[in-house]
C-alpha cells in the first residue's frame, strides 16, 4: 500500500493516509508549498517507524537504547520523562507523527496558522493574532466544553485518550484531553492519565489481556477493561481523582499545560484556562 494524498473539496485541507496513519492538514500562508512539504515528508514516515518497531513497542526505562529515526526520537523524547511507570514509545506515536509533518511544513515556508490532526492528536502552530479552537465531547457525544488556544499560550499540541480512543487503555476514563508544548508530549501524557483513571479490582469492570484483543498490542498481556458496568458516583469520582493526581504531578513537572478528564457524567480538570467549560458541564475539583 502506497501513501495517498488528496486535497479536500474545501481546498484548504490536505488528507494524507498510509496504513494506520490518517492526517488532516491545514495551513494558512503559502499553502501549496506547505502541502507539498507535508506530502514529501509523509511518504517515508510509516516505513521509518516499521524499521524500529520492535524497539518502539518495548517498555521504556531510563537505560533503554535511543532510537534513530526522527519521528522515533520525538516519541522517545516525549515518553522518556515517564519511564518510572510502564510506558512504551508507542504512547506518543500519533502526536509525534503530527509534530513531524508540521515541522516539515514550517521548515519549507512561513505560515500564520497550521495544524496537523492525526486522529484527534493535533500539532498546532500559531503566529501572533491567531487562535485555534476545538470542541471536546464524551463517548455519548455530550458536550464537554471548548478549548481555545492563542499564539502566546505556549501550546503546540492537543491529544485525547481513553476507552473511546483508537488504542487500548489500561484505565476506564471515557476521555482525557491534554494540552502540552507539542503533540507527542500531549499524546503520551493523555495515555498515562487515562491509564490512571481506574478502580483496580472493582467487580463491575471486566478485563482481558491486551494481546487477546490485539495480538500486536504494545501492552502485551496487561489487563485492559473491555466493559464497565454500573458505577456509583463516588466510585467514578474516586477513579477520576487517581487520574487527576497523575495529571497534577505532570503539571508540576512542566510536562503538560492542562488536562480535562471525563468519566460518565463526571469531569474534572487541572491547569490552564484554555480548557473552556460549557455552561452545561459542571467540573468539580477533586482532592
Amino acid at each position: 500500500m502506497q501513501p495517498t494524498s488528496v486535497i479536500l473539496p474545501c481546498g484548504r485541507r490536505l488528507h494524507l493516509q498510509h496504513g494506520p496513519i490518517d492526517l488532516i492538514v491545514e495551513a494558512e500562508g503559502a499553502r501549496d508549498i506547505a502541502f507539498e512539504a507535508a506530502r514529501v515528508r509523509f511518504d517515508t514516515i510509516l516505513q521509518d517507524l516499521v524499521d524500529e518497531l520492535a524497539l518502539l513497542k518495548s517498555p521504556l526505562t531510563a537505560n533503554t537504547t535511543h532510537p534513530n529515526g526522527r519521528v522515533a526520537r520525538r516519541m522517545d523524547d516525549a515518553a522518556r520523562p515517564h519511564s518510572n511507570v510502564f510506558v512504551t514509545r508507542m504512547a506518543a506515536v500519533a502526536g509525534a507523527v503530527a509534530d513531524e509533518v508540521l515541522a516539515a511544513m514550517l521548515h519549507a515556508t512561513p505560515l500564520s496558522r497550521a495544524s496537523v490532526n492525526n486522529g484527534g492528536d493535533i500539532a498546532i502552530h500559531l503566529e501572533p493574532g491567531q487562535e485555534f479552537r476545538i470542541a471536546m465531547s464524551g463517548l455519548d457525544s455530550r458536550d464537554l466544553g471548548r478549548i481555545a488556544i492563542r499564539a502566546n499560550d505556549g501550546i503546540g499540541g492537543i491529544a485525547t485518550s481513553g476507552r473511546g480512543g483508537r488504542s487500548l487503555s489500561l484505565g476506564i476514563a471515557d476521555s482525557v484531553t491534554v494540552l502540552a508544548s507539542n503533540a507527542a508530549m500531549a499524546d503520551v501524557a493523555a495515555t498515562l492519565i487515562a491509564n490512571a483513571v481506574d478502580l483496580p479490582g472493582h467487580p463491575a469492570i471486566r478485563r482481558v489481556p491486551a494481546n487477546q484483543l490485539n495480538d500486536d498490542s504494545d501492552l502485551g498481556d496487561l489487563p485492559v477493561p473491555v466493559s464497565v458496568g454500573q458505577l456509583s458516583a463516588e466510585h467514578m469520582r474516586d477513579a477520576l481523582s487517581h487520574g487527576l493526581n497523575t495529571a497534577e504531578t505532570m503539571l508540576k513537572r512542566g510536562l503538560i499545560t492542562a488536562a480535562h478528564l471525563s468519566l460518565g457524567a463526571h469531569s474534572c480538570q487541572t491547569g490552564a484556562s484554555q480548557l473552556v467549560i460549557s455552561s452545561t458541564q459542571k467540573v468539580p475539583e477533586y482532592a
